[in-house]
């Protein structure tokens, strides 16, 4: 009997997030299912682990579901999966679905692809989901037949390992997807600012606000397909060497 694909899931949205639980039930339709998750609203962390103190899990699946939930970090959660709860070696190590967009520059500091990249590390072939809307009432339905297909496209077609997704979905409903593009990682940024706040005390805080800049004006881009109607897939790997610069900073040498 041939043995079904085993998928390692994880998130930085946590445990609870909608978006996660529409990522096992397509995944399930296609394989055995794990998913480690944090306990809680992980954004933001990017590849961080947790050093200074020690590692909890507990499980939360119900009908034999295997989900746990960890109190650590997504790529703790990638750690942790892969080494103490995944029965055999995972076929795909998959993260999201997201809340907001990990296109561009977003894919420096979001949790969702440090969990990808950790995978990457561990020689696992890794995917990261997202959908670009914030909001409790995101149509996660209308990305699962993106996320269905590039599923089992890559099932057919293993991507080396190591090799990485960072996959972002337009907030369409599933009609109006265009079709999913293969791009590179538009040139952008984000303008921050710490906004300076006071409590009902009268102590200061500060606040982060900030506003995304994309002036990329190239037409292969993740942000341009977003734009156009069209999922973005990008190819990642964790390497962060420049190799246009290579030539070129030789003088340095001794």
């Amino acid at each position: 009997m041939e043995m079904k694909p085993l998928f390692l899931i994880t998130n930085d949205d946590g445990y609870q997030s909608a978006g996660l639980h529409h990522l096992v039930r397509v995944a399930e339709e296609l394989g055995d299912v794990v998913v480690m998750a944090p306990d809680r609203n992980a954004s933001g962390l990017s590849s961080s682990i947790t050093t200074g103190r020690p590692l909890r899990v507990r499980a939360v699946g119900g009908d034999g579901q295997q989900l746990f939930a960890c109190d650590g970090t997504p790529a703790d959660c990638v750690k942790m999966g892969l080494e103490h709860f995944c029965p055999r070696r995972p076929d795909l190590v998959l993260s999201g679905i997201n809340y907001g967009s990990n296109a561009s520059i977003n894919v420096i500091y979001s949790g969702t692809i440090g969990a990808v990249l950790e995978a990457c590390l561990d020689g696992f072939a890794s995917i990261g989901f997202s959908v670009l809307s914030h909001s409790a009432e995101t149509d996660f339905e209308a990305c699962e037949p993106t996320i269905r297909h590039i599923l089992r496209q890559v099932l057919s077609r293993p991507l080396p390992a190591g090799a990485g997704l960072n996959v972002n979905i337009p907030r369409l409903p599933a009609g109006e997807i265009k079709g999913i593009k293969v791009c590179r990682q538009a040139k952008a940024s984000w303008v921050d600012s710490l906004e300076r706040r006071t409590d009902p005390l009268g102590r200061p805080y500060w606040w982060m606000t900030g506003k995304f800049v994309c002036d990329d004006p190239r037409e292969d881009t993740d942000e341009y397909a977003l734009r156009q109607g069209y999922a973005s897939v990008v190819p990642i790997r964790p390497d962060f060497t420049d190799l246009s610069a290579l030539e070129t900073m030789q003088y340095l040498e001794l």
